[in-house]
């Protein structure tokens, strides 16, 4: 689940030469609607399909993934109206993505930084989406605007997903044994944790069945922990290099990369695939040369990116089969 990338722009618009518009004396390229729309609409597509899936098996007492979903994928070719069944989850989820990649877009045009509307990417993945992400097209001057760039998404999506969070919990249900069925398991983000211990006080974590809304928050917060890994032109990566500059950038992300490693070879080995990924394409970052401190509140942001961050996170966030992680 990408963010904002790549980082800075390359001269030329990956989806073909746009017209530029000047605004406010700065000059942007003029969006391309359609193609926006269009994207959008198919991840609504892929995202309430895998919804659907979600809430029959909810409804039916089942694991929330099985090995038997190419069926139903065929059923649901025949019988498109179960689609709706999958919306609470696919407009819960898109509204977080939304939230998130807007955070960052609303930052650039604050900041006059030239900036592409959310891409959306749709997918046949477990969750119907590859994320969004936003291009930034113009370079970045000064580390508080990199930093304010970096950190609105992340703040932006997790005060929606939590509300959504609290939502789906209220309408999850208890079912012994069911979060370690099936083929597939997830983890439990320590936001999980707290508002289940609240919501449901004397119900194990293994006995907990997710509601498809909560399902979505879920993504939400494995998506805005991975955005705000300090690694490389991750959201995280920005807020970092905004504190510490490009030489200890460099070294910590590389750090964490290994970090990552670690985690993969002892909790999920999704983390391998991770690091991997990061280290061939996510480890530059252009250089800012700006000596200026960041100040007190900003600094006072950076530890609540922190604070969201460890809420997010899970050391496995997905495990599959009985030997894969």
């Amino acid at each position: 689940m990408s963010s904002t990338g790549p980082f800075p722009a390359e001269p030329n618009d990956p989806y073909g030469s746009a017209q530029s518009v000047s605004i406010w004396g700065s000059t942007y390229r003029r969006p391309r609607y359609w193609l926006h729309a269009l994207l959008f609409l198919l991840t609504l597509l892929t995202t309430t399909a895998m919804g659907s899936r979600l809430w029959l098996n909810f409804a039916a007492n089942q694991p929330a993934l099985s090995d038997d979903d190419f069926e139903f994928f065929e059923r649901l070719y025949y019988h498109p109206a179960l689609l709706t069944a999958g919306l609470p989850f696919s407009l819960t989820l898109l509204t977080i993505l939304l939230a998130h990649e807007m955070g960052h877009y609303l930052a650039c045009r604050y900041y006059r930084v030239d900036a592409s509307l959310p891409y959306f990417l749709p997918a046949p993945s477990l969750i119907g989406t590859l994320g969004a992400f936003i291009r930034i097209r113009s370079p970045i001057y000064a580390k508080h605007v990199l930093f304010d760039i970096g950190i609105a998404g992340p703040i932006a999506g997790f005060l929606f997903l939590v509300p959504a969070l609290a939502i789906g919990l209220a309408y999850s249900k208890a079912l012994p044994g069911i979060a370690v069925e099936g083929d597939i398991q997830f983890g439990v983000p320590l936001l999980e944790r707290v508002l289940s211990a609240v919501i449901f006080p004397n119900v194990p974590k293994a006995d907990l069945y997710l509601h498809p809304i909560a399902r979505a928050a879920w993504v939400g917060m494995l998506a805005t922990a991975l955005n705000l890994l300090p690694i490389g032109q991750l959201d995280g990566g920005h807020v970092l290099y905004s504190f510490v500059g490009g030489r200890w950038h460099r070294l910590l992300s590389r750090a964490f990369i290994g970090g990552l490693v670690i985690l993969g070879l002892t909790f999920s080995y999704s983390w391998l695939v991770w690091a991997l990924f990061l280290l061939i394409f996510g480890m530059r970052h252009p250089m800012i040369y700006d000596e200026s401190r960041l100040g007190r509140g900003r600094t006072i942001l950076g530890f609540a990116a922190l604070v969201i961050f460890i809420l997010c996170f899970t050391p496995a966030p997905v495990k599959i089969g009985e030997f894969l992680q």
